[in-house]
């Protein structure tokens, strides 16, 4: 008999229900962040229960802008809600959810649902870790097991070791530069090998976070003396729990790195899987240069900047900031004195928040190139229209800085010694504030912009309507509710932001859907990709959008629409795409059955228990009869 995974081991363990297409799992801890945590609060609302049944951490790290009453707004109903129903609540300025999540609350052998899609992150400690819908979360927090596609399971094999100026970012943009955006769907990246011992905790974690990019379920690294370290430097060493797969065990898929062959890599504009090595973008001139987010806002990552860039100057053309993951390396930094190297030649320092990966500011100037070590640089995302977004390590990163052109770092010569990191971080959880014992009585505060998402539909046997839009492969989730300050401004509130859905590929799309009293949209693979966002669906749902016919679909985002009634149908043969047009006049027959007629062939893939769910109308509607 072969030995079993690890990611087998933790289902084994929290297997809850099973189907021949599904799994249920039993949830650990949840992570809600507050861009999709209002939604996730709302829906949790109207499930009726007092308190939530998992232990709950809510983030405030996306919205902190606060440029009129619309944060301020989102904020005071997430802290009353924590309150009410016996969440924590991390206050804004705390850190980014995933690596905060990574140093006070993950650990192995747990499973964590996300609100976010990069909830990934906390696979580096030996977590099951998912992100997921508001809707969904929602769910779990009331206590019910968490279903997913029954995954595969890959081997990712890391053997050697990085050689100087090769970092983890490197080992992920190596993965993406294989599989692309799509090539990860409906799988776990289980990583294992002798160089897994070589790679930090923060290594794995930069890993884990981006390898959804992929289209991953999510990534996960063994539990080992790494993991150790970092928990009893956490001052959380009584969680530590070794695992590891079993000798022998077999995997659905395998991939294998060598460390030592891989080089620098860079995703180049506008897909993290647009991976090229950086000599074959080196040279080209750069207006700004981003480090940080969750994915690379280590004290590692940062002090590498400030080592290459310590005792010089940054070009006068170049704009250089600098996000720290979360309070705790804010404050290594300041005392290490990696914050005054980095201040000494020109960076900005930005709070630990996510900032401009998300599109909160320092958006780049139109037609200038800006290097980034974030996790995305889907079109537009950065607030700047038509931008020219690249992402690397933050040792390209910091070459880049220093010539004001993207450069290999291998050309630097040997690495500088980095600063060492205070021997005792402070690790102040006073920010994160723990809720009552009795949250009854509290009352929800609920500005002018909290505004309830609209009700589902329960399925209909038959939908008529005309073809709004047809849009191309690899559409992401920012297309359907946008990035940026405004953006997310108005995400608690649907019918404001469904006014700029897919503003960028057809801005009139609002008011035509209005006009024509709703209808179907059309696209192509990988429909909605990247973020969990469901206001994405949410908006479709109050446009009147009732059915969505595409090529393939995003894992999270497929799940969305069926939690909010809207008919995930994909074409029978894949040509026929080509014969759709804007406006065409369809009739779609037999949804209730299962056995779709409609102008072309189509293909109606739902579970069991997603086919009842739509019947239901809606995930809501589901979970108050189940």
């Amino acid at each position: 008999m072969a030995g079993r995974t690890l990611t087998q081991k933790i289902i084994a363990d929290h297997l809850a229900g099973e189907t021949e297409e599904e799994i249920e799992l039993r949830v650990d801890q949840i992570l809600l962040e507050d861009a999709t945590g209002t939604m996730a609060c709302l829906q949790f609302e109207q499930l009726g229960l007092d308190r939530v049944a998992l232990p709950t951490v809510s983030y405030v790290d996306h919205n902190v802008l606060q440029f009129d009453n619309k944060n301020p707004e989102d904020h005071a109903y997430l802290r009353s809600w924590a309150a009410r129903y016996g969440a924590l609540y991390s206050r804004p300025g705390n850190g980014i959810a995933h690596y905060l999540h990574l140093e006070r609350f993950s650990r192995p052998w747990q499973v964590l649902l996300g609100a976010d899609s990069h909830t990934t992150m906390a696979g580096a400690l030996g977590m099951l870790a998912i992100g997921a819908g508001a809707t969904e979360v929602a769910v779990a927090m009331a206590g019910r097991p968490y279903p997913v596609e029954r995954p595969l399971v890959v081997g990712v094999e890391l053997r050697g070791r990085l050689r100087r100026w090769v970092q983890s970012k490197d080992v992920v943009l190596e993965l993406l530069r294989r599989r692309g955006v799509r090539g990860g769907r409906g799988r776990i990246f289980e990583f294992h090998g002798e160089g897994v011992a070589t790679l930090s905790a923060t290594d794995r974690g930069t890993i884990c976070n981006m390898v959804m990019e992929t289209g991953a379920t999510t990534g996960i690294f063994p539990s080992d003396t790494q993991t150790r370290a970092w928990l009893d430097a956490q001052g959380r060493g009584d969680q530590f729990v070794e695992l590891a797969a079993d000798a022998g065990a077999e995997y659905d898929e395998v991939e294998e790195i060598d460390l030592g062959e891989l080089e620098p890599l860079i995703a180049l504009p506008s897909s993290p899987g647009n991976v090229v090595p950086v000599r074959e973008a080196e040279g080209t001139g750069t207006r700004q240069v981003c480090v940080g987010s969750s994915v690379n806002s280590s004290y590692e990552d940062l002090a590498l900047v400030a080592a290459v860039l310590r005792g010089r100057s940054l070009p006068a053309e170049l704009d250089l900031t600098v996000t720290p993951g979360s309070r705790q390396i804010l404050d290594m930094i300041v005392r290490s004195g990696v914050y005054a190297d980095l201040l000494g030649a020109g960076a900005r320092i930005l709070e630990p928040a996510c900032g401009p990966c998300i599109g909160i500011g320092q958006a780049p100037a139109a037609g200038a190139v800006s290097v980034r070590t974030f996790n995305r640089n889907f079109p537009g995302r950065s607030g700047t229209p038509g931008d020219q977004v690249y992402l690397c390590s933050p040792a390209t990163a910091a070459a880049t800085a220093l010539r004001g052109e993207i450069a290999d770092p291998r050309e630097l010569g040997e690495v500088p010694e980095l600063t060492p990191p205070p021997s005792n971080p402070d690790m102040d959880d006073r920010q994160i504030v723990a809720p009552p014992a009795d949250g009854a009585g509290i009352e929800l505060e609920k500005g002018g912009n909290i505004v309830p998402p609209p009700d589902p539909f329960p399925l209909a046997q038959q939908i008529e309507g005309r073809i709004l839009i047809k849009v191309p492969d690899d559409v992401s989730t920012g297309d359907m509710a946008p990035d940026g300050a405004l953006g997310l401004a108005i995400w608690s509130n649907i019918p404001a932001c469904a006014r700029y859905m897919f503003r960028r590929l057809d801005p009139d799309f609002p008011a035509r859907a209005e006009e024509w009293g709703g209808g179907i949209v059309v696209g192509g693979h990988n429909y909605g990709q990247g973020s969990s966002r469901e206001q994405a669906a949410f908006a479709a749902l109050h446009l009147g959008v009732r059915a969505i016919v595409a090529k393939s679909f995003a894992r999270i985002h497929r799940t969305n629409l069926i939690a909010q009634g809207i008919v995930p149908l994909e074409f029978g043969d894949e040509d026929d795409y080509d014969l759709v047009e804007q406006g065409d006049e369809w009739t779609l027959h037999g949804l209730r059955s299962g056995v779709v007629e409609a102008p072309v062939p189509l293909e109606l893939r739902l579970t069991a228990r997603e086919r009842v769910i739509l019947l239901a109308g809606g995930l809501i509607a589901y979970a108050r009869t189940a």
